[in-house]
């Protein structure tokens, strides 16, 4: 349980960081992103005011005079001179009429040419094609595609991009170390109070186990001078009632340790099932209720032979206790590739909700707030213990809700 808890800490650790640092990557590099693209329709923009060129001043050139009533190229004073474009003229049909390559050197006017048709025949007003951000604009009759070269601002964004991502997964290793090395002394005091419990639970049965035992020798001794007497018949019932439940919290107080032992052997599974099963048939009958069994033969399982014999009793006295009467208890057992799969249906005395399936395996569950029920509450925490012991899974499923199925799969 202990190894369990600090993985989940871990792990909710992890996830937590990781969602973190990738959502601050992916808002940064967006940002980035959208920042260039932004950039580029701006230029774009600028370009088509002076019809694939930058628009000349009227007059002499003032060296840092900005361009008369664009905005854009006031805050870059230097942006015709860095900036490396091209443009194609297209007529209605898709003829090329007219290219400018001369601030370009990478492009020439064969290559533009075929970027233009592609671009046109897209449909798109804007987008990339390669490194170079294009848009299309309306020129008289003819079209005017106008493509800028964003090669150094997207190698920059990529570069970034991958040194972000880099940072961060070495930032994840590094925490997950430290949480790894960590989440010992951070577990540290819910395993010693876990320990404590498990102790405590231990120990307290073992003690009560010699009152108990002295009790019911005292009330059978009594019951030889006094015969049929209902109140000492009441004691040796309630004697037992606590003794079974000592015994149960031992057991699981056993089978929770991490290193437990399991006396493993090779049994005959289906044997073992159908034996087990048998012992229930008359408890059945007195009750008017039938069991019905299907157990595939010759199912062998590696385990522990008494473990898997008090799994089944659990299961099919957990469907005796909470089923009504003339009802039908299905208990079947299959091979499904390298697993056994066991299964016990019975119907319910109560609806079987979604809360109550959530919680069935929990120790001291009751459905009844008012805890009337039948049992302590915890045979179905040492089912689960036991098929957790043999590396298996069990599960409850309710096909309507008043139909409680059991499912237990073990390996083979």
């Amino acid at each position: 349980m202990i190894k369990k808890l600090r993985f989940k800490f871990v792990a909710i650790a992890m996830l937590s960081l990781f969602t973190v640092l990738a959502v601050i990557i992916a808002t940064v590099n967006i940002v980035s992103y959208n920042s260039i693209v932004y950039s580029a329709d701006e230029v774009l923009s600028l370009l088509s005011s002076g019809e694939g060129r930058f628009p000349l001043r009227d007059g002499p050139m003032i060296p840092g005079e900005p361009f008369p009533g664009d905005r854009f190229a006031e805050a870059r004073p230097e942006l015709r001179y860095e900036s490396r474009f091209f443009s194609v003229l297209i007529d209605e049909s898709g003829v090329i009429i007219a290219t400018d390559t001369d601030f370009i050197a990478a492009i020439d006017k064969n290559t533009a040419a075929d970027m233009a048709q592609r671009v046109f025949l897209s449909g798109n007003a804007s987008g990339f094609t390669g490194d170079y951000r294009y848009h299309v604009f309306p020129d008289g009759t003819s079209t005017r595609i106008i493509f800028l070269d964003c090669t150094r601002d997207l190698s920059t964004f990529r570069r970034f991009l991958l040194i972000s991502c880099g940072i961060s997964l070495a930032g994840l290793a590094a925490v997950f170390v430290l949480i790894m090395l960590l989440s010992g002394y951070i577990v540290r005091p819910v395993s010693e109070s876990y320990e404590k419990q498990k102790r405590f639970i231990t120990d307290a049965g073992h003690e009560i186990k010699t009152p108990i035992t002295i009790i019911d020798a005292d009330a059978e001794i009594l019951e030889m001078d006094m015969p049929d007497n209902e109140w000492l018949q009441d004691i040796r019932k309630q004697v037992k009632r606590l003794s079974t439940l000592t015994n149960d919290l031992i057991y699981l107080s056993r089978m929770d340790e991490e290193n437990l032992q399991l006396q493993c052997i090779d049994f005959p599974l289906s044997d073992v099932v159908a034996e087990s099963a048998g012992s229930f048939t008359a408890c059945a009958m007195t009750q008017n209720k039938t069991l019905k069994t299907d157990i595939q033969p010759m199912l062998t399982k590696h385990g522990d032979e008494k473990a898997i014999r008090q799994l089944v009793s659990i299961l099919l006295d957990n469907a005796l206790k909470y089923s009504p009467k003339n009802s039908r208890i299905d208990l079947t057992l299959k091979q499904q590739g390298k697993t056994a799969v066991m299964t016990v249906t019975n119907t319910t005395l109560e609806t079987v909700s979604k809360e109550m399936l959530e919680h069935l395996f929990n120790r001291f569950y009751r459905a009844d707030p008012a805890r009337h029920s039948r049992g302590y509450g915890i045979g179905l925490s040492i089912a689960q213990a036991i098929v957790t012991a043999h590396k298996g899974k069990i599960a409850a499923t309710a096909a309507d809700n008043s139909t409680l199925t059991i499912t237990v799969i073990l390996p083979l």
